[in-house]
């Protein structure tokens, strides 16, 4: 195994200058290493993969210097733009060097949403014709990998990627936590909005530790699950499903319980939601300011004013939550007739023994479809 100063020792003296990227599970030791010990403007979580490139291309245009990228595999669709049209050899030339997780590689058991990603990853880089390797765990022969990616990157000054499996850094724990400034947990607000729910209402969870709590939560009070759709991938697209449904059935109540990163990631479905302005749509969002289900480590949500931000966009109303009083008092009084949008302050972490669903990710839409 790799020991992540180990590794980003390497990285700094072959020249690497600025990391940026969004966390990953496989990543968050190496990940919450580089946030513990890099200074504020070396190192950035970016809102999602693609613009993390644009960042790290930024970087590079104004010092000539290697940036360095790190993203889960399933977040590679978002770089693809950037990379063939941004960095890559034909058009502007940026070095920069990516540090991939391999999600769903194969004969690895994962999650459903990684199986096809992880089956087909370095084809996919191949088809990219982006140059990589998968990172090795010996300490020694690491140097010797390094030193050819950074021979490439010098020499070519186009991209190249190194593919981390499962296990391969030492175990790192975040030493900078984000702040608590809230007492609610989002399996408890998460059940107070469920039991506060009408009897035809459908929800729509964001990836993470969301889905798995609504989930459980059916189960603790033996409901079924043919109401909710477990967004278990696609990150940060939950609440487009969500409008795309709303919109098609506008005499179902709609509640999206969404996440500071997830909407991050994809900001602009505010933006379509507000424009439209469905009369049916509830947006949740379960705001702890961090990726809490890949390692804790901190998003940019605490200096963002998403309620600002959906007012602005067109919603009818946008309430900001920090307490559960606050919660129930929003939740029973009447029937607000619009669009609305609560910034539920939460915090991070979850019940240890939290569990999984059951069925499939099918099974789940299967269910869903036939109660509609």
């Amino acid at each position: 195994m790799i020991d992540s100063a180990f590794f980003f020792n390497a990285l700094k003296r072959r020249g690497a200058a600025f990391f940026t990227g969004v966390p990953d599970s496989l990543l968050k030791s190496f990940s919450a290493y580089i946030s513990d010990n890099t200074a504020e403007n070396q190192h950035i979580t970016a809102v999602n993969e693609g613009a993390a490139l644009a960042l790290a291309a930024g970087f590079h245009l104004a010092t000539g210097r290697i940036p360095v990228v790190y993203m889960q595999n399933s977040g590679l669709g978002n770089a693809i733009n950037p990379l063939l049209s941004l960095c890559d050899a034909a058009v502007y030339r940026i070095p920069v060097l990516l540090i991939i997780g391999w999600r769903g590689e194969p004969r690895i058991p994962d999650e459903p949403q990684h199986i096809t990603q992880g089956r087909i990853q370095e084809a996919l880089l191949a088809t990219l014709e982006l140059p990589h390797a998968v990172l090795t765990m010996d300490e020694k022969a690491l140097r010797f990998q390094l030193d050819e990616a950074f021979a490439h990157l010098h020499e070519t000054g186009s991209p190249y990627a190194l593919v981390v499996r499962k296990n391969t850094f030492v175990n790192y724990n975040l030493q900078q936590k984000p702040p608590t400034t809230t007492v609610m947990s989002r399996e408890n607000v998460i059940e107070a909005i469920m039991l506060n729910a009408r009897k035809d209402e459908v929800f729509f969870s964001t990836t993470g530790m969301a889905s798995r709590e609504l989930y459980e939560l059916r189960e603790k009070h033996r409901l079924g699950h043919e109401k909710d759709f477990l967004t278990v991938g696609s990150m940060g697209h939950t609440a487009s499903i969500a409008l795309g449904f709303a919109l098609a059935r506008p005499e179902t109540r709609v509640s999206c319980l969404d996440g500071d990163g997830a909407a991050l990631m994809h900001l602009g479905a505010l933006a379509a939601i507000g424009e439209r302005k469905p009369q049916n749509f509830r947006h949740f969002l379960l705001n702890n300011g961090a990726h809490d289900s890949v390692g804790g480590q901190p998003t940019i949500a605490p200096a963002v004013d998403f309620c600002a931000i959906a007012r602005a966009a067109g919603y009818g109303e946008a309430l900001p939550i920090t307490t559960m009083a606050e919660l129930q008092f929003a939740l029973q009084r009447p029937r607000f007739a619009g669009t609305s949008f609560f910034d539920l302050r939460v915090s991070c972490g979850a019940r240890a023994d939290l569990g999984r669903p059951k069925g499939t990710a099918e099974d789940n839409k299967r269910l869903f479809m036939e109660r509609i």
